[in-house]
């Protein structure tokens, strides 16, 4: 499997700022107050801003709907081959233009995308087989999201990847695998060159050894993982963060809604080292 993630060169001039990479977790994608906190922020900073998302509710009901029993395991949902249609359907259908629309009447240039368009995710089946198909990011490609970006737009994406060809494995027969929202953000930040990754969720922070935490090293991060202090889906959005912080995006925050206008709020994962 590879372990680097590519960035294709977009061949656009990258006069700006890096941009700022935000996911929105599924829990709070129905929240009144996330238009108009994402609105404030490209309003305060004037930056560039990418915006992935889950649908984790969504994806659960549809499931259900079927007669199929959500699985999870280390906070990571079990997907059939027959759930891949069924995430698209709630994840890059339902959720996707829900949030879209709602950021467009807060009066943000959103764009609604499903991780598969332009092969933006390109992902190999994970290791765990008993996940089915869910993926690893392998590769980003950004020359849509540097297009879009530099035009003025906010890209906001679903999950989904379309599946590499790995020598000896067959390709799904949906050509797609679901990927965890958290991971995903983080390879496109990455790929990006991103200056911060929020990870907005329905808890204002990351819980550790007993007491809410505002920061957290990469070392001191596994070492509360390894502790089982952090599990479940708090366990993967650290994972995320810690992966992202050690691929050189600057840092990473954990947070409610309230963090994305706020520089201080959540709890931020950086660096050994490079705690302020």
């Amino acid at each position: 499997m590879a372990s680097a993630l590519m960035a294709a060169d977009s061949g656009v001039d990258n006069v700006t700022a890096p941009p700022l990479v935000v996911k929105i977790g599924g829990r709070v994608l129905t929240d009144p107050r996330l238009p108009a906190a994402l609105a404030l922020r490209l309003a305060q900073a004037g930056q560039r801003v990418v915006i992935v998302h889950g649908a984790a509710d969504e994806v659960s009901a549809l499931q259900r709907t079927f007669g199929v029993k959500p699985e999870f395991v280390n906070g990571l949902r079990v997907t059939s081959p027959g759930d891949i249609d069924r995430i698209r359907m709630a994840c890059s259908g339902l959720a996707n233009k829900r949030l879209t629309a709602a950021l467009i009447g807060a009066g943000i240039t959103a764009i609604g995308l499903s991780g598969e368009d332009a092969s933006i995710l390109v992902a190999e089946p994970s290791g765990d087989s008993a996940l089915g198909a869910t993926g690893s990011v392998v590769a980003v490609h950004t020359p849509l999201l540097e297009l879009l970006l530099a035009s003025g737009y906010v890209p906001v994406i679903s999950p989904l990847a379309r599946a590499a060809r790995v020598p000896g494995h067959p390709v799904p027969a949906t050509a797609a695998l679901n990927i965890n929202a958290d991971d995903a953000a983080a390879a496109i930040a990455t790929a990006l060159g991103a200056r911060e990754l929020l990870l907005v969720a329905d808890v204002a922070h990351v819980r550790a050894h007993g007491h809410n935490v505002t920061e957290l090293s990469e070392s001191a991060a596994e070492a509360a993982i390894a502790a089982g202090d952090i599990k479940d889906g708090m366990l993967v959005k650290v994972r995320a963060a810690v992966g992202a912080v050690a691929r050189g995006v600057p840092r990473a925050r954990i947070g409610d809604v309230a963090m994305i206008a706020g520089d201080s709020t959540g709890t931020s994962i950086v660096a050994d080292g490079g705690l302020s």
